[in-house]
């Protein structure tokens, strides 16, 4: 029998590391320091969301109090097989739930003769009294209590009596459990439908199964035999998947058209594209999409069906060469539609919908859903119809084990990884599979070490970073691990499904749509980085529990909660997931994409679309968020309005606006980067320049602020931004260490220190090592994927003449050298591998980028100036393309800066733009041009940088001063 464990807890020292700025070689002595101008910047980000606070669970809203509890009744959940119950009125409603195991036959015994009804239940872990009866048996208000029990099952103590809400949560999860085990065994298996029943005989053999379960054969016929938009909504493991195919099929077979299907991550694509392999072979032209794959335009073009992210599927909306194809989709299914509700991926997903939804849509919405608990409103909301089953092919029971808080980390996960382990060694011993979820990829690494060492595999000496000895014990002992970057987790997935391997730890990469099934499923962490769990996630997790593939047919789940959080926890898993629109938060941000896919067009057209949204569906009538939005986005420059003769405000998207919306970047951020960038003075050397760019960057952007860090590797962000990222100064005279060394930590010193290492040690990161500096690739790698998207932009604004050229082509050169790092590209080099770029081709740009910049590197090629007209062998422009490339660099150009002016010649096309100091003066260029250097702002130090720059749209550049000398070339 289980019982939850528990560790010392220890103090931990506060300290301070000592952080410097390096000064390189190449910089003079500068008028200002970075900390100085930058020391304030994370008080001026209010995109910079400080993660929800987890200590007390997830928040809730009950808005009428329930019903008082009139019955006597006393409930029981115990693990104590001594348990004797008190004393207590002829006429009280007594229950016990315990362990389905041997020790308790003789309590069975006792409770049976004592007429208490009972149910035993495998895997039982909780001990909580429900009552109403007082001591002289009279009626009480219901109240609840919760024992905390040591690892030897002895309990530490009984939390006090609690009333209210949370007893009536309780009394609510213990019926559930109750109702669900009336019967010793499951009802009958269910009936099957055949397929054909329902079903062209032509679509069959593009199903997977002959038959159909009850779940599917109720969504079936409406699904076939109507236009409506639906929302299907069944439990986990019910087989929406095969509803999914049916109405793409509907669409491509029945009327010829077009389908889409979203997925909410890029690792069910790969999934579902499994899936449906077998259309491909049937003559069905299926094309996946996600970040992680090249598009062939044309391929996409063609293709009958879409199998897309959300994200994906909305960069493809906003592509004007696509918009043909759209308009030829004539069903969209939505996976795990529930997700409107998410704050990370919900408002996308609203304004999407909000385009098509409506009785007269010509793109039917099939939304696919497990259960929530207000399924009717999301399908009011789309003008459709709502298809709901309970059935489910499994009994799920679900318990919450709870351990002392803590409020040293280390303890809370020292408990946390006790409890998993236990947990784990019970099911697993009777034979049993497990799937452990954690809420960060360290925190995988270390407990499925731990469950390594715990079935006695040789784990001494074994760091939680040494992935390929964290690999081989973990594999020894049946034990995989699975997370985004993981390089072993396509075998752990197969060595899962084939039974080869009994346990799976993984981040919430599995929860939704992989086909990863469990007899038991333990959510090891309340918590993903800052972030508390959403009720949908658990659920999510949850249903990977006791799924028919993994050949169950009863599931456990157990979220393993501390005793300030359970409560909480258990009331909004009794209550289920309600989605709540979350699309005030990033607002702007839709509302340029709506004008700049011309459905937009004016202020009022702005509110029509308002009232599209979910969000004004749910009770939001105020308009003035959307006013607000609009009137935000023309003071920042992403919008620009004109009146109309009628009086109406007609509104236009901008080139900023078209920028930002194509490399999606919240408009939030960007209005922050510009205008912190703007007031900087302007560097005169490379070193601070990449320096402010990076921690700027740093501290706006949310997705670099706040990537998650532990506290060992803390003191080695210290070090590594000590030596300001330079790979000679890592010794042991700069390693931060000692006492509070963990505490030095600032958000946003992670991307600092990682973004440092490319600029300034290139060479670190040639043989894609695990561990760079002291950090693991696998903490750094979604940084450095992030942080060139935002470089990009910046970069594009050098043509758009909307942010100083010395930001526009530092930016250029970091996000060339952070994406092509793999290439060890030194300061300049950002244009000889633009052109690289440009050679390969969007759809060949990760196969011949490597092998262009190779063979123009080993010729001794340094910038993209060489004259000679004959494509390199691995370029993939056609001939007329090429020779179009080679005219519009800006190789040789020339830029003359005199006394008052600059001049330059010889270019085909470009924007010039000269500085002094903060102030910009431009001009559009053919062939010459020039333009007067502006006089100097009287806040402007009398040194104030002087320069000039000439931008092509195609995206090269060439400056003069420092910049030329750095940048220009390697």
């Amino acid at each position: 029998m289980i019982r939850i464990g528990n560790v010392d807890t220890r103090d931990v020292c506060d300290g301070v590391a000592d952080t410097a700025w390096p000064s390189g070689p190449q910089v003079r002595v500068q008028p200002f320091h970075p900390g100085q101008v930058l020391g304030s910047l994370t008080t001026r980000a209010p995109h910079s969301f400080a993660g929800r606070n987890p200590r007390f669970g997830p928040p809730r809203e009950v808005a009428v109090p329930p019903p008082r509890e009139l019955r006597l009744l006393y409930w029981r959940k115990t693990t104590d097989p001594a348990l004797a119950l008190p004393q207590l009125p002829a006429d009280t409603d007594i229950r016990v739930l315990l362990p389905d195991v041997p020790e308790f036959d003789l309590l069975r015994e006792d409770l049976t003769a004592a007429d208490v009804p009972y149910r035993s239940v495998a895997y039982w872990v909780e001990d909580e009294v429900i009552s109403t009866v007082g001591a002289e048996g009279e009626t009480l208000p219901l109240s609840v209590a919760t024992a905390l029990t040591r690892a030897d099952g002895t309990v530490i103590t009984w939390g006090a009596q609690v009333l209210e809400q949370p007893a009536y949560d309780a009394r609510d999860a213990f019926e559930k459990i109750w109702d669900s085990h009336e019967e010793p065994g499951l009802v009958d298996p269910p009936r099957l439908v055949p397929a054909a029943d329902l079903v062209p005989a032509s679509w069959l053999s593009y199903l997977p199964f002959e038959r159909l379960n009850p779940a599917q054969a109720q969504a079936a016929p409406v699904v076939l035999n109507s236009s409506d938009h639906l929302v299907i909504t069944a439990p986990t493991g019910a087989g929406k998947t095969v509803v999914g195919m049916l109405a793409v099929l509907r669409a491509i077979l029945g009327e010829g058209r077009k389908a889409a299907w979203l997925v909410p991550q890029r690792s069910l694509t790969d999934e579902l594209d499994r899936e449906l392999e077998r259309w491909r072979g049937q003559g069905l032209r299926v094309e996946r999409l996600s970040g992680e794959y090249s598009t062939d335009i044309e391929r996409v073009r063609v293709a009958d069906l879409w199998v897309a992210t959300t994200e994906k599927f909305e960069a493809i909306c906003r592509a004007s060469s696509l918009q043909t194809a759209l308009s030829e989709v004539g069903c969209l299914v939505v996976d795990e539609i529930h997700l409107l509700g998410s704050a990370g991926r919900g408002p996308l997903l609203e304004a999407l919908l909000a385009r098509v939804r409506g009785v007269d849509s010509p793109v039917r919405i099939v939304g696919l859903s497990a259960t929530v608990s207000n399924a009717a409103e999301i399908a009011e909301w789309l003008d459709g119809r709502l298809i709901t089953t309970s059935w489910r092919p499994a009994r799920l029971t679900w318990q919450l084990p709870v351990i002392p808080a803590s409020s040293d980390r280390k303890a809370d996960n020292a408990l946390r990884t006790r409890t998993a382990v236990e947990l784990t060694q019970w099911v697993t011993g009777d034979g049993g599979s497990v799937l452990v979820f954690c809420g960060s990829k360290r925190n995988v690494r270390s407990t499925a070490l731990a469950l390594a060492a715990a079935r006695g595999a040789p784990c001494s000496g074994i760091d939680v970073d040494d992935i390929d000895r964290l690999h081989e014990v973990c594999s020894s002992a049946g034990i995989g691990l699975h997370y985004k970057d993981w390089e072993f987790k396509r075998q752990a997935e197969a060595g899962f499904r084939n039974h080869d391997l009994d346990v799976l730890v993984a981040t919430s990469t599995v929860a939704a749509g992989v086909n990863l099934p469990a007899r038991a499923v333990i959510v090891r962490d309340t918590q993903i980085g800052l972030d508390s769990l959403d009720v949908a996630m658990v659920l999510q997790m949850f249903g990977r529990a006791g799924r028919i593939g993994a050949g169950e047919n009863q599931g456990w789940a157990y979220l393993i909660t501390s005793e300030l959080e359970r409560a909480n926890w258990q009331g909004a898993l009794v209550d289920g997931y309600t989605v709540n629109s979350q699309i005030h938060a990033s607002l702007p941000d839709h509302v340029l994409a709506e004008v700049v896919q011309g459905r937009i067009t004016t202020v009022e057209h702005a509110e029509q679309w308002w009232r599209r949204t979910l969000c004004h569906h749910q009770g939001d009538d105020d308009i003035e968020p959307v006013i607000e939005a609009v009137d935000f986005l023309i003071d920042h420059g992403y919008l620009a309005q004109t009146a109309r003769p009628d009086g109406s405000t007609q509104v236009t998207v901008t080139e900023l606006g078209l920028l930002t919306t194509r490399l999606m970047v919240n408009t939030e951020v960007g209005a922050d980067l510009r205008t912190i960038l703007a007031e900087l003075p302007v560097p005169n050397g490379p070193d601070l320049a990449e320096d402010l760019l990076i921690h700027v960057l740093a501290v706006i952007v949310p997705e670099l602020l706040l990537a998650p860090v532990t506290d060992s590797l803390r003191p080695v962000v210290a070090t590594v931004l000590k030596a300001g990222g330079h790979r000679d100064r890592l010794h042991t005279t700069t390693a931060v260490s000692g006492l509070g060394a963990a505490n030095a930590y600032t958000p946003g010193d992670l991307a600092q220190a990682a973004l440092l290492l490319v600029a300034h040690s290139p060479e670190l990161f040639v043989r894609g090592s695990r561990v760079v500096a002291g950090l693991p690739s696998s903490t750094i790698f979604p940084i450095l994927e992030q942080a060139p998207r935002y470089f990009a932009w910046l970069a594009a604004q050098g043509y758009l003449n909307t942010v100083h050229p010395w930001v526009a082509i530092v930016a250029a050169d970091l996000e060339q050298r952070v994406r092509w790092r793999r290439c060890g590209p030194r300061r300049g080099a950002g244009r000889l591998l633009w052109m690289c770029e440009e050679m390969a081709t969007p759809l060949h740009v990760k196969e011949f980028v490597p092998t262009l910049w190779a063979s123009a590197t080993t010729a001794g090629m340094t910038a993209p100036d060489w004259p000679n007209p004959t494509p390199p062998r691995h370029c993939k422009l056609e001939p007329g393309d090429y020779t179009l490339l080679l005219r519009e660099r800006t190789t040789g150009c020339v830029l003359t800066q005199g006394i008052d002016e600059v001049s330059v010649d010889n270019i085909a096309a470009g924007i010039l733009i000269a500085w002094n100091g903060r102030t910009t003066t431009s001009t559009v260029v053919t062939g010459r041009a020039a333009v007067d250097i502006p006089p100097r702002s009287a806040d402007e130090p009398d040194d104030a940088d002087r320069g000039a720059a000439i931008f092509t749209r195609r995206g090269d550049y060439t400056a003069l001063g420092w910049l030329a000398e750095n940048y220009n070339t390697m």
